[in-house]
């Protein structure tokens, strides 16, 4: 399958929406790893070597992530997520001096995508994946790409407003989230007996509720308001209720590789630099998406600032 190269659109820079905490916020929340200098004649990283050995990086994809990672009509893997990943194989290209690396797509959900990257069955996740302290004691993360925090998408008719309203009721997360940890937090801290279910992935959880085995479907807000657009929705269901959780993204990739390290920290520098990283988060929060759903999503403050950073680092 071939890569689709993005090109940079103009967009009205839409109004400015709040997150839950500053964006740099994520340094702190991931242990810290010391730069390790890349010495002349040393050899390639693990995963830099296998990558040249075999001219192919392999990235991880969710089916049904939008607009990070998702299927399109004729079930090709799209999405933000996905186009960041594209910069980075092109920056693995120079690194291992292969300007013309093939892309092999891995479908992960979830609950296996952790374990895909530690195993070596994909060398990135281009997904929607909250980087977090625990998290890093497995994998590696980029730098910063997107804030979401957990909310509710409930019924239009129904009366919850706020996670309070669901004492007792069944609520659907999707399986291997840090949705479900919240979850699970929210209820013991407030004391809802709360029923909470899992599905497979967030298509899955999304049918659970539409057909009125739960009550409502926890998971990150963008995540809720793209499956709204997508399922074209907006007349029966609605999100709601407090941040319930702080979701910091990254793209994934295996731990303990400085120059890997290197290598995903300098494509999303030259991305920024170039002014391009704004409009690609517009091609796919603002504008249309090519599957015809649009978000209209703003982006935020704290996005913006992290973007900054690192032009100011480059």
């Amino acid at each position: 399958m071939h890569r689709a190269r993005w090109r940079p659109i103009r967009a009205e820079r839409p109004t400015l929406w709040a997150c839950l905490l500053a964006a740099n916020l994520l340094a702190a929340c991931l242990p810290a790893m010391p730069a390790v200098a890349q010495t002349e004649g040393e050899g390639l990283s693990p995963t830099l070597a296998n990558i040249k050995a075999t001219h192919t990086v392999r990235l991880g994809y969710r089916e049904s992530s939008p607009p990070f990672s998702f299927l399109d009509h004729s079930n090709r893997p799209i999405g933000y997520s996905l186009e960041l990943c594209d910069a980075i194989v092109d920056e693995i290209g120079v690194e291992v001096d292969d300007p013309n690396l093939k892309v092999e797509y891995v479908k992960v959900t979830s609950d296996d995508r952790i374990p895909a990257v530690v195993d070596k069955k994909i060398d990135l996740e281009c997904g929607s994946t909250t980087a977090n302290a625990e998290r890093g004691k497995l994998v590696a993360f980029s730098p910063l790409m997107f804030v979401a925090g957990t909310k509710l998408m409930v019924p239009k008719a129904s009366g919850v407003t706020q996670v309070a309203d669901l004492k007792g009721k069944t609520v659907v997360v999707t399986k291997g989230t840090t949705n479900e940890q919240a979850m699970h937090n929210v209820d013991a801290k407030q004391s809802l007996g709360l029923n909470i279910v899992t599905a497979g992935d967030h298509e899955q959880s999304y049918q659970m509720l539409a057909d009125g085995k739960a009550d409502a479907f926890a998971t990150d807000d963008i995540l809720l308001y793209g499956l709204i657009a997508r399922h074209k929705s907006q007349d029966k269901f609605r999100v709601t209720g407090d941040y319930l959780s702080y979701d910091p993204y990254g793209i994934m990739y295996r731990k303990g590789e400085p120059q890997m390290k290197d290598v995903v920290e300098r494509a999303f520098r030259k991305l920024a630099t170039n002014r391009d990283i704004i409009p690609l988060y517009n091609k796919w929060f603002v504008a249309r998406l090519p599957t015809g759903e649009k978000l209209n999503v703003a982006l935020s403050p704290q996005l913006e600032e992290a973007f900054k950073v690192l032009d100011e680092n480059q």
